[in-house]
């Protein structure tokens, strides 16, 4: 009987590891937005903001530095294609942080990186130092790929 229980123990730890879903869904109406921006800068680099969807990219058009006035264009397909894995380093534990701002983003002039999430009705927005230093390591990765995937969208 033991043997049996214990089995049971093995395959229901076993089956639950394997559900676990470690990205996030871009799905209808889900979207993320992406981006950086640095203060101290002059010229069209400095605001870059990115609308991904299930289906589509989308490029701001204000350059607002807060992150509030986002106006939308659509870019091409291409560039859908390049980057729409973005979703795939996101970190789930980016979810439970409890604060909106992490580290200092731009304090020093190093910039920032903007980052909006809508799952179903939830928006979640972030504020997050381009400073490694000053930043969780789960955040690494996904900082890299996120300036990866705007400078793909730039060149």
């Amino acid at each position: 009987m033991k043997k049996i229980v214990l089995t049971f123990f093995i395959i229901a730890g076993f089956i639950s590891c394997n559900n676990v879903d470690d990205s996030i869904e871009i799905i209808e109406n889900n979207y993320l937005i992406f981006g950086h921006f640095y203060g101290e800068c002059v010229g069209e680099g400095c605001i870059e903001t990115y609308k991904l969807t299930n289906e589509k990219l989308f490029e701001d058009i204000t350059d607002d530095y807060s992150g509030q006035n986002l106006e939308f264009v659509e870019l091409e397909n291409d560039l859908f294609l390049e980057v729409n894995d973005l979703v795939d380093f996101f970190p789930n534990q980016l979810l439970d942080e409890t604060e909106t701002i992490i580290g200092c983003p731009d304090c020093a002039d190093g910039g920032g990186l903007f980052i909006q999430y809508l799952d179903n009705e939830d928006i979640m927005v972030w504020r997050i130092d381009q400073n490694k230093n000053n930043v969780p390591t789960y955040l690494h990765d996904f900082m890299d790929k996120v300036n990866e995937k705007i400078q793909i969208i730039n060149n």
